[in-house]
């Protein structure tokens, strides 16, 4: 019989699928048209941009599906071809999209331009009146999406959209909490989307005090929660882990619902080359993942919503054993660098595989 790949206490392969048939992941969010040029080109080199689609919560929805986990994603779409398309994709991925609103007028876009060596990509965004832009609270019918659900995701992109969306995204979080849903939540600061007059620290605290796991660098945690290390400089350019050990406890002290604080660690050697790992933290112990050399990457957009995939796949399969949830999470994302696109196309065995140290991409035959 496989086994499932846990250091501490392995599960045989029926009995991790009887605990993730239980399971039921909701995502809320934006999903995007995503228009990137072929290759390694500029924009103003190509005359051609290929379609796809992804956005954070969307990514993460469909990494959860790939892994087996019943997943559906919430968001509100325009009635339109380019809608119908990519409600098409998530369904074909096993993402539950029933409970989807339509209204507005667009999908929002995304440009891409994906950087080589010592020039970094590029990302333009045209999002602006997005459907979702235009979302209200009562939209949604809560009740209806969480029925039998046991865990709700969303990132701090979804806030920083409108006011609207940061409304419906607490409604949201409170509906969860009120149920006992775990909330997980990857602050996900982006200082180009926070433009409706409020501030990341205005907004963000609040719907952070519902949320059960943090995941989100030091950037993220200073300036969507004013929350800095002690006597670190994170410009600098190298963190050690005792400043995320101290970001990680002002978290917990200052929301104490959360359980968990998680940070993925990247070091850019070049836009080709970087090294790439993870930290979580319990409240008592700080574990330290792998640290994987992606020495020639394919895409890393959506990377740390591959991350965010992995960790929630992780903490339910492995449950208490929060290396193994750690080391899936890690391992997962490392994969998706070699993965074109937002969504991370893999399987739980490929993650395991790579768990286990093969690294070394010989032909499965």
């Amino acid at each position: 019989m496989r086994r499932v790949i846990n250091t501490f206490a392995p599960l045989r392969l029926c009995e991790t699928k009887k605990v993730l048939k239980m399971e039921k992941v909701i995502t809320f969010g934006e999903v995007m048209l995503r228009l990137a040029t072929p290759g390694f080109e500029r924009f103003g080199q190509s005359g051609n941009l290929s379609a796809t689609f992804g956005g954070g919560e969307a990514n993460v929805a469909v990494s959860l599906a790939n892994y087996g986990i019943a997943t559906s994603f919430i968001t509100r779409l325009p009635n339109n071809e380019i809608a119908d398309a990519c409600i098409r994709e998530l369904r074909g991925f096993g993402v539950g999209t029933s409970d989807i609103i339509r209204g507005g007028e667009r999908m929002g876009i995304y440009f891409l331009e994906a950087g080589a060596v010592s020039r970094a990509s590029k990302v333009i965004y045209d999002r602006a009146g997005s459907s979702i832009a235009g979302i209200k609270s009562g939209m949604i019918n809560w009740d209806k999406v969480f029925e039998g659900a046991t865990w709700f995701h969303w990132t701090g992109i979804t806030p920083a959209i409108s006011q609207g969306a940061a409304d419906v995204c607490l409604e949201a979080i409170k509906a969860a909490n009120e149920r006992g849903i775990t909330v997980s939540t990857d602050l996900n600061y982006r200082k180009n989307l926070w433009k409706y007059g409020k501030k990341a620290d205005e907004v963000m605290p609040l719907l952070v005090e519902g949320c059960d796991v943090i995941l989100g660098n030091e950037e993220d945690a200073a300036m969507a929660l004013n929350i800095h290390p002690d006597g670190v400089d994170v410009t600098a350019g190298h963190v050690e882990a005792d400043a995320y050990l101290s970001v990680s406890q002002k978290v917990m002290a200052q929301f104490p619902r959360c359980k968990k604080v998680i940070t993925t660690l990247r070091g850019s050697v070049s836009a080709s080359h970087n090294s790439w790992s993870g930290v979580l933290y319990d409240g008592k112990t700080l574990f330290k993942a792998a640290n994987y050399q992606i020495t020639h990457i394919v895409d890393r957009v959506g990377g740390g919503d591959s991350f965010m995939g992995g960790l929630i796949y992780g903490l339910l399969t492995y449950r208490d054993d929060l290396q193994s949830a750690l080391d899936f999470a890690v391992a997962a994302s490392c994969l998706k660098h070699t993965i074109y696109g937002d969504y991370n196309r893999v399987s739980v065995s490929e993650v395991e595989k790579l768990m286990g140290g093969d690294s070394s991409g010989r032909v499965s035959r």
